[in-house]
């Protein structure tokens, strides 16, 4: 079983998605006010924090493009 304080250590805030994914904290707002992007947490108010894991997981779930090159 996980530990519950590694996970709470490794929240993510907005910053950090932002950071992680390229993209500026205005667009991963715009994924919570749009119901898009990575789940996320709510923890009190206005604070939100991400599990690295559903960021990767919402990483992996995108479209890619590239792979082999066809002759």
């Amino acid at each position: 079983m996980a530990n519950p304080n590694n996970t709470l250590e490794t929240l993510l805030n907005e910053h950090d998605v932002a950071r992680i994914t390229g993209l500026s904290v205005a667009t991963v707002r715009r994924w919570r006010l749009f119901r898009q992007g990575p789940r996320f947490i709510k923890v009190s108010g206005s604070a939100v924090r991400y599990r690295p894991e559903d960021v990767k997981a919402y990483l992996d779930s995108r479209p890619s493009g590239g792979g082999e090159i066809r002759g």
